[in-house]
């Protein structure tokens, strides 16, 4: 705002945007209704030195906003007398009612459009002003100098609030206080609230009156038969002496809710009402009309009578209860003749309701919305996917508060995040209506808003827009004029957007339309619409959140699962991984190259979901490579990662030690070395369901291994099994996601992956196909690893091995031995460097082992040499002094094979060296 010259408002805004610059350029410095209402002025062709408005002699000078509000005017003029204040009432179409004036001489020097009722001051004809703005948004504003469109109000300010009717929500009409800009007065704006406030409940007693008229004119006709004018036995009673008393809660509010429902016919009907303890009641409505002649409803209960239980009141006893709209009444008893249903004689009568029709209707809706937001609470939000919940919300909507549902979302949304600029990137993201042939914008186009849009209005304001007539929502035309004229012929005619905000995050806009109920949009459809829109955000943001931490999860996990498989020959491996749907894991697979063509295959499942089952299986993961590496048979591979979770356990209770010991709650687990040139298999588990094997043949078998305990426990050994693996086989290793859900019967889903294997001519990949076709669930509740395995065999002809006892003199036969395997495999110029590292593994171990010694060469990817001994000492590796005359074997080792090592054997050790050499697959 700003002060030039004798104005107050934006003036330099307004130049501009008068002048054509864009709604972006004086968005900064306009409040966002104005600058609304300002394109929207413009929009409809508005000048501002426009001076004539319509003026009507057709509006209700006495009319029920009128009488509630003249006492209310009165006041107000007697507060500002001697002011320069123009009070003025107009109804809910911007017509002006009436006009008082703090100081009355103000009358002989205004123009007639500021002081004469009559004239129309709705935006569409009168610009940016007080009554016009709030009619358009619905709530209390204020007008200041220069925000006002049309140049004759811009000395002026207003302070503008529209009076509802407290029983519809409907708009009757608007209270504003005109002013000098320097009049200017925060205390105005508590002050016309009350005065509207005031208003609005003396129109609620005009309809308490009426209510009390119709009552009156009930019980009249009940005494006038009590004297004799409408004979019959008939009786009417309250509630409580119709029932005598034995009428619960539940029973009495189903009684009043059929009443409503028969109320708001306005004709004569009848209805069967069954309620508890098998009891059954007839409800009757007729019309009765007031001496005012005001019509309403009548509604009471049939029963059938016993006189002498249900003896009549006498008639001096009848008076109306306190009066309120559509209220039951327990008046006594009297007599009312011409039921509905034919004659009633032997019949008891109770009084349910009496009112307006129209009353009626406002409690059934009002009913209804209730309804709708209590199932709204049960339906939106069942999962924890965006775009789900988002339809959900669309879907609850249907039919009952809007015949089609838009929602727009940015894209930064539906990947979990926070949009920086929600405004320039909202996706279609939901169309859902009664049917599929309206033509509203498909899901998944960008959506780009103007700034006169209700959907624009409400990103930037916060607040729910209604636009009860799109035939006249120029800005919503403006969008797409040939879209808009497409939706209109479709029948669509009223439109409310609600924001959806969430913890002070904008996630997108919902669009509500109506198109088949005649009538337009009101405000308490508009209320029902933001609280619907406000749930369903509290759950897309709790939607947003999760796929936020599960993206994060799942990058973590998938960053610690290998990115691509070692190069090795003894298996061919395929591999799926299928995460929960719900949460994040902690299954893992690995393929590790092992000496001697070895590999080893291995598969866990840390328990648990989330970031921290993630991170555990990754340390896992890392610590089973390691140990791996060290040549740990199965058993001492799975005895030191118990170890190690139970380590990491205790660390996590002494991080956390007020959540005791629920950090790391245990792992299982499957580990299996394959060695290809004896085609056996040597596996141990840890709490983990079995392997299939495949035989080529398509022979299918669990092999009995020593279940274990899981990781983590602690205490307990595990132990290994060796079984023959023939070449061409498969081996099938999996976590129990697989099979946990196939109705949870674990023999069942094993014999679902039994007949899925049973296939002799699939390869690994088409075998990883198969299974996840006919065992993966469509919502796994649990992650799944999956690893194939189809074996190799090294030929006998790459083989060469030799026995030889602990004598240095037999170093040289192994040599020579050796070297003519070479020339018969084509390795002639590899033979020095072999030679010379054969030498010292052989002379090493007749020199520090024990005997019978094994050697042993295999030509695979490279040049494998192992010497086999029957002692457990280690060799080690050390950087000999220039006068030392040993300790150098090891070193030359090191420095001639690609790399070396050592393994252990249930008898001993083998030491082992791979040689690179050319002409040798690699």
């Amino acid at each position: 705002m700003g002060v030039v010259s004798h104005h107050i408002g934006p003036v330099r805004s307004r130049d501009r945007f008068l002048h054509g610059d864009s709604v972006e350029s004086v968005q900064a410095s306009v409040r966002s209704p104005i600058l609304s209402s300002w394109e929207r002025s413009r929009l409809l062709g508005l000048s501002p030195d426009q001076s004539e408005l319509p003026f009507t002699q057709d509006f209700e000078a006495d009319g029920r906003i009128v009488r509630a509000a003249e006492p209310v005017l009165d006041r107000l003029e007697s507060i500002f007398s001697g002011r320069q204040m123009n009070i003025c009432l107009a109804d809910g179409h911007g017509t002006v009612l009436q006009r008082r004036f703090g100081d009355r001489s103000m009358v002989r020097h205004l123009p007639a459009i500021q002081s004469v009722p009559g004239f129309v001051f709705a935006e569409r004809y009168a610009g940016t002003n007080g009554i016009g703005l709030t009619l358009a948004e619905r709530r209390l504003c204020q007008v200041y100098g220069a925000e006002h469109f049309a140049e004759r109000s811009q000395s002026s300010a207003c302070t503008a609030i529209p009076v509802r009717d407290q029983l519809s929500g409907h708009i009757e009409g608007v209270l504003c206080l005109g002013y000098p800009h320097t009049d200017a007065d925060p205390a105005l704006v508590p002050l016309v609230r009350r005065a509207a406030e005031a208003i609005e409940r003396r129109l609620m007693e005009q309809s308490s009156a009426r209510e009390r008229g119709l009552l009156q004119a009930y019980l009249d006709a009940g005494i006038r038969a009590h004297a004799g004018e409408g004979a019959g036995n008939d009786y009417v009673l309250g509630m409580d002496e119709l029932f005598q008393s034995d009428l619960d809660r539940t029973d009495e509010m189903l009684l009043k809710q059929k009443a409503t429902e028969l109320m708001s016919a306005a004709h004569r009907a009848a209805a069967e009402v069954s309620l508890s303890h098998d009891r059954q009641v007839t409800l009757v409505s007729r019309p009765v009309t007031s001496p005012s002649g005001v019509e309403g409803v009548v509604v009471e209960a049939l029963l059938p009578g016993d006189s002498e239980r249900h003896a009549p009141a006498p008639p001096g006893r009848l008076h109306p209860p306190p009066a309120q709209a559509g209220a039951s009444g327990t008046p006594g008893s009297a007599s009312v003749p011409d039921s509905p249903t034919g004659s009633a004689e032997g019949m008891v009568r109770g009084l349910v309701l009496v009112g307006e029709p129209e009353v009626g209707k406002y409690a059934i809706a009002a009913r209804r919305r209730l309804e709708l937001l209590a199932e709204a609470s049960n339906r939106i939000g069942t999962t924890l996917d965006v775009t789900r919940t988002a339809r959900e919300l669309a879907e609850t909507a249907v039919p009952r508060l809007a015949d089609f549902v838009t929602i727009d979302l940015p894209e930064a949304v539906l990947r979990g995040e926070e949009s920086a600029h929600p405004t320039a990137e909202m996706h279609r993201t939901v169309v859902h209506g009664i049917r599929d042939d309206c033509p509203f914008y498909p899901v998944g186009s960008h959506i780009a808003l103007r700034p006169t849009t209700p959907h624009m209005r409400s990103l930037t304001t916060g607040q729910p827009v209604l636009e009860p007539d799109l035939r006249a929502a120029l800005g919503w035309i403006a969008q797409d004029p040939e879209h808009a004229e497409l939706l209109l012929a479709h029948g669509i005619h009223s439109l409310i957007t609600v924001p959806l905000l969430a913890r002070g995050v904008m996630l997108g806009i919902v669009g509500f339309y109506r198109s088949q109920d005649p009538a337009p949009y009101g405000d308490d459809d508009r209320s029902l619409a933001r609280e619907l829109a406000a749930r369903a955000a509290l759950c897309i943001d709790n939607a947003r959140r999760y796929t936020r931490e599960h993206t994060l999860a799942l990058a973590l996990q998938r960053s610690l699962l290998p990115r691509g498989l070692p190069e090795q020959g003894a298996v061919e491996v395929a591999h799926r991984y299928l995460p929960a749907e719900s949460g994040v894991g902690g299954d893992w697979f690995d393929v590790i190259p092992l000496s001697g063509t070895r590999v080893a295959l291995l598969v866990g499942d840390v328990v648990g979901h989330g970031l921290h089952a993630a991170a555990t299986m990754g340390r896992l993961r890392t610590a089973a490579q390691t140990f791996a590496e060290l040549e740990l048979a199965p058993d001492e591979l799975l005895t030191q990662l118990d170890h190690l979770l139970m380590r990491l356990d205790r660390e996590a209770d002494l991080e956390n030690p007020a959540f005791g010991s629920a950090g790391i709650v245990g792992a299982t687990c499957l580990y299996a070395i394959y060695d290809p040139t004896s085609q056996r298999c040597t596996m141990a588990r840890a709490g983990h369901p079995p392997p299939a094997l495949v035989r080529p043949d398509g022979h299918v078998t669990f092999p009995d291994l020593p279940a274990g305990p899981p990781l983590g426990l602690g205490g307990l050994p595990f132990e290994s099994a060796e079984i023959p693996v023939p070449e061409h086989s498969r081996l099938v290793l999996y976590t129990d996601g697989l099979i946990k859900e196939r109705d949870g019967d674990v023999d069942v889903a094993l014999a679902d992956l039994r007949r899925a294997l049973a296939h002799p001519d699939r390869d690994p990949e088409d075998t990883c196909r198969a299974i996840f076709d006919a065992m993966a669930p469509d919502h796994p509740a649990d992650d799944i690893a999956l690893l194939v395995a189809r074996t190799h065999a090294v030929p006998a002809d790459r083989i060469a091995a030799w026995d030889l006892p602990s004598d240095p003199a037999r170093v040289c036969d192994v040599r020579a031995a050796a070297m003519g395997q070479l020339a018969r495999w084509g390795l002639e110029e590899s033979a020095f460097a072999v030679e010379l590292l054969l030498s010292e593994l052989v002379t090493n171990a007749v020199r520090y082992g024990t005997g019978p010694i094994r050697v042993r060469l295999i030509r695979d990817h490279a040049l494998i040499c192992e010497v086999y001994d029957n002692s457990s000492t280690a060799p080690r590796m050390r950087h000999a002094a220039t006068t030392d005359e040993g300790g150098r074997g090891l070193f030359l080792v090191a420095q001639l094979a690609r790399s070396w090592g050592t393994r252990y054997t249930p008898h001993g050790k083998v030491i082992w060296a791979e040689c690179a050499v050319d002409g040798l697959p690699v």
